[in-house]
Order: C-alpha cells, then structure tokens, then sequence
C-alpha cells in the first residue's frame, strides 16, 4: 500500500530535564507516524522548541499522535497545522491588475475622467462588455454550501476553500478568471434572483455543490432566464467524463451503447445527468436504483426528477433492488454509497462488464474485490487507474463557451466534449487501466474547446461572429 503523503506540523516545548527527544521519537514512530523534519525554533538552557514534521496516515492517526506527545511529562504542544492548513492561509487566489497606475494619465484611463468614455459606448452597446471587461473572460462559481464533495450542508464561509480550488483550477488548465462567491441563502428564488442580478459581470456561470432536487430548478431557470452559459458541475461535469469513458470501455470490450443494459445507482444530481448523457449518445436499456429499489414508471414519485426518470428509462420495468437488476448488467455506474456493490452482484453481470464505482472517498465495490470479475474499472479516487475528475471537463467546457461567447450550453455541445476527451487517447494507447486521460494531459482542454465551439456554432447558440 501506498504510504500517505499527509503530513503535520507539531510545535512543541521540551523541558529536556524530563524528557529526551529519543523518546518522543519513540512515541511517534509507535503510533504509526514518520518524522521527516525537525526544525529547530528557540534553544534555551532546559527548555527547547522545535517543530516536528511527521507524515501521518490519516486524521485519527494525526491525533492520536498530537495527544500521545502532549501526555509526555516535559512536553506541551504549542500548535498544530498540516501543510494543507498552510496551503490556504489568506485564501489561495488574489486579483492582479494587467496595467500598473504609474502616473496621473494612466489614473484617468483606467478610472475617471477617461473612463467614462468606455462605459457610455458599452451602455449604447452591452456586447462590447466582452471586449472592454473582464466578462469575456470571467466565470462566476456559485455555491451555497448544501452539498459540498462528501461534507454535505456546511456554511457558506466553509465552502469558500473549495471553490477557491475551483478557481485555481480555472486558472491553471484554461487560463480563466474565475471568482468564489458562496452565498448565505438556500432560497431557490433568492438564489435565482441573486445569480441573474451578477449577469453582467460574468460571460458564464459554474454551479457548484448545490444539493438535488433544488439545483434542476435553479439550473433549468438561469438557463431559460439569462443569455450566458450556466453549467452544474457536479451534474454535467461528472456525466461528459463518464461518458468519455464508457466510449472508451466499449471499445475494448466491442460492445455498442445502444445493446448494453446500464444500471445506474445513485439517482440524485449525477445520476440523473449521467443518465440523460446516455440516453443521447444511444443507450436504451438504463435502470436507475436508489435506496429504495429501481425507478420504474408504475410508480409515482414526490421528487418530479424521479418521475421525469421513470418515463425515459427501465424500458422491460423491472423492479427489485440493485442485486436483482444488476443480472447481466453490461455496465454499472454508481454515485451513491461505499460498499453497496458486493462481489455477487459483479458475478451476475455481462460478459466482460464494465463498472464505474465513483463513490467519493470510498466506492461502491472496492478494485481489489472487483478485479477478478470485471473487463474495466474506473472509480473518483486519483491513487487508482482511470479517475473520473470533474477537472477534466469543465476548464475546456468554458474555454469553448467564452471563445464564442455561446448563450448556453446544450446536450450537443456536452455530447461532443465526452467525445474530446476519449479522443485524446489513441488506439495504441487505449487499455483496461486507461479508458480516461488524466488530469494533466494538456491536449484535454484544447480538445474540448474546439469541439464545444463547433458544436455551439452547428445549434446556433454561437455569439462571436
């Protein structure tokens, strides 16, 4: 197994009269830790500081060591940080100006009496924002905190780190500016209001950790409502890198999507679009399970999304839960729970099956349990072959839409992104433990950009001329 990159930074005072270094060595090697430095902060005659790295396996691990070093007679720890924690003191992102103010000419360009002259030619022509902005370059990621990765609903200010990364992650792999702007209400007309009111200044708009069902809603209305792209990560980001790599699956396995039965677990904001991402690239034989067994059309449902999906999908209507649906299963996509695909149920599945466990941080069926019975596995985890990341999708997704300034993005241009993506690896390349690039294949980005721009200038929602 693979040791854990995690580490902690541990202050600690030592009363070298009670205690030697050897032995708080002794209690960090026993608990499982690895000191890889120690950094020597202030020297005294009897008291000593000094500050500890340790490699740590997990959480726990890291507190049973704080609190075993802590109980030493001579020792009190002063402070713990990780490095993670260092990572993101004072936020990760900052503005930066393209221009420095260096003198009185300068000042009135940028600000006023000059600027004045820019804002009144946007104010007779509204497009020209795009060349005279920050809009032509920019994406709003919004969140209000309600689903955010396996934390669920946390507070608006806790789930600013993350799309903070989301920003960085703009920036590094598609050169966008990207702004975190988390905010503190769960009303779905509020949210409405709020995202329709910032329009201007943004040429798209990332929905991010939004829970289901309210995020169909609050989507569906920005799109019919606004004339820039709104695009729910956590929905159509998962479902195009999915696909992708189930074009790539078929391939090897030479199977066709339209003759495959496909059980997705999992119905909520995922499930639901990936489902919908097969449905137009072909598949006609899809069975949703949630907790509650199959989605099927001879039931009705109080979440609408459920009852839209019972009427498109389970076309022979079958019922049970997942371990009686999986029978001869060609491909099994899950976005649900840890553990909830058991060996037996892989036993019953199609020759050569292909299954996608993308539970976060654990999935549904382990790969070690999985391998001897499956053709191809993918999972979310990055320390496994063949990681289906959100980041492979959507830098590119935007890169397109802002290039040619699309009003939306539709099932066309997403269908053709999926496509990109499996398109960056070859034939030659093309093998069980790797049916999806990884996140740092530059041809990724550029791919889908140029796919997304022709698809949105073939469905007409292509601005730029």
């Amino acid at each position: 197994m693979a040791r854990s990159n995690m580490h902690v930074i541990l202050r600690i005072e030592i009363d070298r009269q009670q205690v030697t270094f050897g032995k708080i060595a002794t209690v960090v090697s026993e608990a499982g830790g690895d000191m890889v430095a120690i950094d020597v902060i202030k020297e005294g005659p009897t008291i000593t500081v000094r500050d500890l790295t340790i490699r740590v396996n997990d959480e726990n691990n890291q507190k049973q060591i704080v609190n075993e070093i802590d109980a030493l007679p001579g020792v009190s720890v002063k402070h713990v940080s990780d490095r993670t924690f260092l990572v993101h003191l004072g936020g990760k992102i900052e503005i930066k100006s393209k221009i420095s103010i260096d003198n009185r000419e300068q000042l009135s360009q940028v600000y006023t009496p000059e600027v004045a002259r820019v804002s009144k030619a946007i104010d007779e022509d509204p497009m020209l924002a795009y060349n005279l902005t920050i809009k032509k370059n920019s994406v709003a990621v919004i969140s209000d905190g309600t689903a955010v990765l396996g934390l669920g609903k946390i507070k608006p200010e806790a789930a600013m780190p993350v799309m903070e990364g989301k920003a960085m992650l703009f920036k590094q792999f598609a050169n966008i500016n990207a702004y975190p702007l988390c905010l503190d209400s769960h009303d779905t007309e509020e949210i409405i209001r709020i995202v329709k009111a910032l329009s201007p200044t943004f040429g798209g708009i990332n929905l991010e950790d939004i829970a289901s069902p309210q995020c169909f809603e609050i989507e569906e209305r920005l799109k019919k409502e606004m004339n820039i792209p709104v695009f729910h990560d956590d929905q159509h980001g998962t479902a195009i890198v999915v696909l992708a790599g189930i074009f790539n699956a078929l391939k090897l396995t030479k199977k066709k999507l339209e003759e495959c039965k496909v059980v997705v677990c999992g119905i909520g904001a995922a499930g639901t679009a990936i489902t919908k991402m097969l449905l137009n690239a072909g598949a006609r034989n899809v069975v949703g399970v949630d907790r509650n067994g199959a989605i099927s059309k001879k039931e009705t449902y109080e979440n609408k999304m459920w009852n839209w999906y019972a009427e498109n999908t389970n076309p022979f209507e079958q019922q049970g839960d997942l371990s009686t649906v999986i029978e001869d299963a060609d491909i099994f996509i899950g976005v649900s729970s840890a553990g909830i695909l058991k060996v037996e149920d892989v036993k019953k599945m199609a020759k050569e099956p292909i299954v996608f466990a993308l539970a976060n941080p654990n999935p549904e069926i382990s790969p070690e349990d999985a391998s001897p019975y499956v053709r191809i596995m993918a999972t979310g985890r990055s320390d496994y072959p063949n990681q289906v990341n959100n980041v492979l999708c959507f830098p590119g997704i935007f890169s397109g839409v802002l290039d040619c300034r699309a009003t939306s993005i539709n099932e066309e241009m997403k269908l053709a992104a999926a496509k990109a993506i499996a398109s960056t690896i070859s034939d030659d390349e093309l093998n069980e433990e790797y049916i999806i690039p990884g996140v740092f294949n530059t041809q990724v980005v550029p791919k889908i950009r140029d796919a997304v721009i022709q698809a949105a200038y073939d469905t007409g929602v292509a601005q730029k001329v």
